[in-house]
This record gives structure tokens, sequence and C-alpha cells, in this order.
């Protein structure tokens, strides 16, 4: 009777060891191997519960007509990106971004996980023994090799394809209307204030519009070209034609609100013209993927238009 009891009481023991030792998730049906930052994964010919660990990943799967059944969030108890809309109202949060709630992810019974390596290289070996995981090398620069490769996993790279086709044809449509104006992107974060650089996910887009950027915004002299620092002593860098500026949370909204009532600021040109617009920090610095980046062309449009 001992002995039956003590078995008993071993068995959940073995079985959570088991569940440790893991090397990959069992798979059931049709696979594709898709290469990516760290190595090789066989994911679901046609994945159906999908969570994603990046912001960009809720941009991708929202513009592939898609949904995940669970996502990280930038921060705690953030709300979704609005500009998406009503499609992530099913999607439970999974943590934040740089702290991932394990078992959150594993009560979802994901097919696929789609992270990032500049993020979350620490859990990829945890989060592979829940099911398959593809990691993107890096964020913003490399934001369209991301959207290709992340719907590859998804089994919908040719859609994919096309819609970044589609974008880039708008970007230029749209941008051959200001090549003669200079465009500035500012974004007010809790503690400093940053200037974005071509190698940045707006910039990126404004690139591509071929709109030019004032030449502190290129960093030349930088290895790093997503964004240089500014404090109110050299503002005078964030001058330009048009100045297009966002705050990342409720503490940077205070200190815009500080910044953009003072002297400095209100002495830039664009200022004093009236073309200093205050726009989504959602769409402009979180969203990098091509449905944000139709909405930065839309506010282009919109407030370049008068300009030109």
């Amino acid at each position: 009777m001992r002995l039956r009891l003590a078995a008993a009481a071993l068995l959940p023991l073995l079985a959570l060891a088991s569940c440790g030792t893991s090397t990959a998730p069992q798979e059931a049906g049709p696979t594709r191997t898709v290469k990516h930052a760290m190595g090789e994964t066989k994911v679901p010919a046609e994945p159906k519960r999908v969570v994603v660990l990046d912001t960009d990943k809720l941009d991708t799967m929202v513009s592939l007509g898609l949904a995940p059944v669970g996502a990280a969030q930038a921060a705690e108890n953030q709300a979704w990106p609005k500009y998406l809309g009503s499609a992530l109202s099913a999607t439970k949060p999974v943590g934040t971004l740089q702290q991932l709630n394990l078992e959150a992810i594993m009560a979802l019974k994901p097919d696929l996980i789609l992270g990032s390596k500049f993020r979350q290289a620490a859990f990829y070996d945890k989060l592979s023994k829940i099911a398959p995981t593809v990691f993107t090398e890096k964020v913003g620069v490399t934001w369209k090799q991301n959207f290709l490769l992340d719907a590859e996993a998804l089994g919908k790279k040719e859609k994919a394809a096309e819609l970044l086709s589609a974008y880039e044809a708008r970007a230029r449509k749209v941008g051959a209307e200001f090549t003669s104006l200079k465009v500035s992107i500012v974004r007010f974060m809790p503690t400093e204030i940053r200037m974005y650089g071509p190698e940045s996910f707006s910039g990126i887009v404004v690139g591509d519009a071929g709109i030019p950027r004032p030449e502190a915004q290129m960093l030349a002299s930088q290895a790093d070209k997503r964004f240089g620092k500014l404090s109110q002593e050299n503002i005078a860098q964030a001058d330009a034609d048009a100045v297009f500026y966002s705050a990342y949370g409720d503490a940077a909204a205070k200190s815009q609100a500080a910044v953009t009532g003072g002297p400095l600021w209100k002495n830039l040109a664009a200022v004093k013209a009236g073309h200093a617009y205050n726009v989504d920090d959602e769409i402009w610095m979180l969203g990098i993927g091509v449905t944000a980046a139709g909405k930065i062309l839309d506010d282009l449009d919109r407030y370049l238009t008068p300009l030109a």
C-alpha cells in the first residue's frame, strides 16, 4: 500500500520533469521550416493560435487579416493600439516586452510564437518548449524584413510582399509633392527628448517618401542612426519646415507640455508658422508595420499639403 502511494505521489513530479526537459513541443499536421534569428524552426502550415511578443507583430497580424490569441504589452496594463481598431479585442496579455509571463503564454496553448531576439533572447529556449518559436533579429531598422519573416511563419509571405510593395508605391506618390520641404521628428520620453533619424521606423517611412530631413537629424556622426538626444538648450536642432512630435506615456506627456509651452520651443520657425504637429506615438513610434506606416503617410499628406 505504501509503495503504491509513493508511486502515485511521484507521478506528477516525473511529468513536470518531463516537460522541463522537452526539446520541442509536439507537432501535429503539416509543417514548414522557417530560418530565423535563432536558427531553424518547423512551424504549422497554417498556425491558428499565435502569441506575439513585440508591438510590430501586432501590426503585422492585423495587416494580414489575423489576430493573435495573446500578446506582450509595451508596458504593464497598456491598452492595445487604438489605430488597429477592434481586431485585438479578444487578445490576452502575456506580460510585457521584457518581462514575459510564461504561464500565461502556456495557458493559451499557442501553436506558434513570434518574438524578437533583441528583446527576448533569454526566453527563447523556454518559449520553444511551449510552441514553435520564430524570432526576428532587430527592431525598427529592419521592420520590412521582420514583416516578411513573420508573415512567412504565418504562411502569409506572398500577401505581405504585396502589402509592402503597395505601401512603398504609395510612399513615393505621397512624397513626390513634398521634396522641397524638410521634416523633423521629435519624441518626448519620460526623462529625455529625442530626435529620430533615418534608421528609425518613422524616419524610414519619411525616407521612403523621399522627403528631406534637417542635417542634424541625419545623425551622420553616430553609428546608431535611430535617434539622437536633444536638450531644451539645443532644441533648435528640432526645427524644420514641419515638426512632427509625440510623447511616450503620461510622464513624457507632462514633459512635452512643459517644453512646448516654453520660449525656446515657441521660437522654432516651424512653431511660429503653425507647422508643428502633435501626432500619435502608437503610430509613429510603436506601430512599426505597414498599417502604421500607411497612417504616417496619411499624416504627412494631411499636414504637408498646405505647405507645398
